[in-house]
């Protein structure tokens, strides 16, 4: 079924154009005189400031008055220029072998609407026809259009002395900030009440980098409307409000059952396990996008009933309505390089982007997004009209849908009772990217999507596997630079590569660290002089009945003199590991004198293993005259943040 709520604004804005617009059209602005036009863009849309290839607001003149030509002559050409404060991005066909010939299209009295026609075969009520020469357009050499009257009023004809509508829609000419449309016929409407309407549609701008500085919403990106040629066409307002620039996005980190942010060192991991090697993936977090406003997030065309936000045939070709998707006024017959003017390549894409994983992790993510109590999936996109926010796992940042649909990825395992997919994405360099494309989406609301991140990995401190380290991620709009495009050639107009395309605007956040399972315990007083010694004892009780996870390890034993400045010994001992998760826990106990005759001070155990516990006992010889007895001190380090103490020797090598 249709989704009504997408097309009410469409239906409101197209009835106010066409009460204004159209050849011979009743009731438009209108009156005997001298040729006149008005410059407005009704509905000046919300840009995204990522936006490298944002659709401007539709720019539409109005003319009325003036003195038609001789029935039979050529009618007179202007070329119509739209100039911006940054570069026009619309697509570049190359039709007609003018390389620059644009996807950007001016329609002339509204064709195809078919409201307001007192002229059958004419003005809306006329076919969508291209000129076929986008260099000259209507001027000599080119379509040239004649003036012809027929029910008193006058048409412009393809032929002289004919009466079948000439063309009406023309491609603009791309170059740098500005497009423009050559030999546009200018046909004075003449009698009052009637205006001939210049519709001007998708315009694409570069608008990176043009929202900052400003509260969200009021930078403007203007529009300047020139005219140059033989014929004189005067333009009330040439400039234009073309659009209003914000952020689009807003990006969170949130913990893998969504239950708060995510903390800023990331999720943590153990070097020891458990790495569920053999199990599910672990959860490690959920990313969460937002749009900034309603319709930041678009489908690639607009679902009807008979085709959703991707697929089908689209038949977005009616002037003045709004898609609130990603391609604008898709017009079949101006095609080239590939591509389809105003037809975009895929909806709104969602990117994250993994850095420095640790050598020996995993990562998975979720193949769609998740319902907010991520135990799920959302939703599973059920019928063409759906506005539920839905989008799916895509095999890059800017493969194209293919004859409509988007190059999804399939599972590779699952997790939540084979309820949640997920896919390994593949890493290079300890890089990996994800990226999801958006195919459902409810224009009249601000919608949070959530994409679930897990990891696996083989729990082998032996091996130093996993690497310890801090993985990143960073979350954005896609495609963006430097790949597969870069910044240059992504904010200018291109034959070549698809749309939409974003600016990366996003910054390296925390996502997992993996820890060394150790423990560093302080000795902070041991003997062995004046008849004294001190025995020392290290317990591994990590293999216990409370389910705590057996780890294995050695220990490194070094002793300073009291300076802090050079060890007085290092020692070697006996090999010092813990037994295997079906035995207990060991203890290794040695003698000072043993370990480092003569010496007084303090030492540091550094235990490969965590939940590693010390005890140290100090006597003289037979505990006759005095004994005490002391717990390790269990230095909370982190990792090792002690790095200045010198490396000592493994006990046990």
């Amino acid at each position: 079924m249709v989704d009504f709520r997408r097309w009410i604004t469409a239906f409101a804005v197209l009835a106010l154009f066409v009460g204004l617009a159209g050849a011979q059209v009743p009731g438009g602005v209108g009156g005997l005189g001298p040729l006149t036009c008005t410059a407005t863009v009704a509905v000046p849309p919300a840009l995204r400031a990522e936006g490298m290839t944002e659709l401007i607001g539709d720019i539409v003149l109005t003319c009325s008055g003036g003195v038609a030509p001789a029935n039979g002559t050529a009618i007179p050409t202007a070329n119509i220029t739209v100039s911006l404060g940054t570069n026009v991005t619309s697509r570049l066909l190359g039709t007609g072998g003018v390389s620059n010939a644009s996807e950007a299209l001016l329609l002339i009295d509204e064709p195809g609407t078919n409201l307001g026609v007192p002229v059958p075969g004419f003005g809306p009520a006329a076919s969508q026809t291209l000129c076929s020469t986008p260099g000259v357009g209507a001027g000599p050499g080119g379509c040239v259009q004649y003036a012809n009257t027929i029910n008193g009023l006058p048409v412009a004809v393809g032929t002289s002395g004919g009466s079948t509508a000439g063309a009406n829609v023309f491609q603009g000419l791309v170059s740098g900030n500005q497009v423009t449309f050559q030999g546009i016929p200018v046909l004075a409407p003449v009698s009052s009440g009637v205006a001939r309407v210049f519709r001007i549609t998708n315009v694409r701008a570069n608008v990176s980098g043009l929202g900052g500085g400003g509260l969200g919403g009021t930078t403007q990106l203007l529009a300047s409307i020139s005219i140059s040629g033989s014929t004189s066409l005067p333009i009330a307002n040439p400039v234009q409000i073309a659009g209003f620039i914000q952020s689009g996005l807003t990006v969170a980190y949130r913990n893998a059952n969504n239950s708060g942010a995510l903390g800023s060192s990331g999720a943590g991991f153990n070097q020891c396990g458990p790495g569920s090697s053999s199990g599910n993936p672990m959860g490690a977090a959920v990313l969460q996008f937002t749009e900034n406003f309603g319709t930041a997030f678009k489908t690639r065309v607009a679902p009807t009933s008979t085709y959703n936000g991707q697929s089908g045939s689209p038949l977005q070709n009616i002037p003045g309505t709004i898609y609130n998707s990603e391609s604008g006024f898709v017009y079949t017959a101006a095609s080239g390089n590939g591509f389809t003017a105003g037809l975009a390549d895929y909806g709104t894409r969602l990117k994250a982007v993994f850095n420095n994983i640790p050598a020996g992790v995993r990562i998975f993510v979720s193949t769609t997004n998740l319902a907010k109590n991520v135990t799920s999936p959302n939703s599973a996109f059920l019928s063409n009209a759906s506005v539920s926010s839905y989008a799916v796992l895509v095999n890059g940042e800017a493969s194209q849908d293919a004859n409509g649909f988007p190059p999804v990825l399939s599972p590779t395992t699952s997790v939540n009772t084979s309820t949640t997919g997920l896919y390994e994405i593949p890493q290079s360099g300890g890089s990996a990217t994800a990226v999801w494309e958006v195919i459902s989406t409810n224009p009249s609301q601000q919608e949070d999507f959530l994409f679930g991140v897990w990891t696996q990995f083989t729990a082998s401190p032996a091996t130093n596997s996993p690497a310890p380290g801090t993985g990143t991620v960073n979350l954005s709009f896609a495609p963006t630079p430097p790949i597969p495009f870069s910044a240059a050639t992504g904010s200018s107009a291109s034959a070549s590569l698809t749309i939409p395309r974003f600016a990366d605007t996003s910054t390296a956040r925390n996502l997992l660290v993996v820890n060394i399972c150790q423990t560093l315990l302080l000795f902070p007083y041991v003997t062995n002089v004046s008849g004294f010694d001190t025995g020392i004892a290290i317990a591994n009780t990590s293999t216990d009945p409370i389910s705590t996870g057996a780890q294995s390890g050695t220990c490194n034993l070094t002793f300073y003199d009291g300076t802090g400045k050079t060890p007085a010994v290092a020692v070697k001992v006996t090999d010092f590991t813990n037994a295997t998760s079906s035995n207990s826990g060991t203890v290794y106990a040695n003698l000072l004198s043993t370990l480092a005759p003569g010496f007084t001070g303090y030492a540091f155990a550094l235990c490969n293993f965590q939940y590693a516990h010390g005890f140290a006992f100090i006597s003289d010889l037979g505990a006759r005259n005095l004994a005490m007895g002391y717990l390790a001190l269990v230095v909370n380090n982190g990792t090792v943040s002690r790095s200045n103490a010198p490396a000592a020797e493994s006990l046990g090598q």
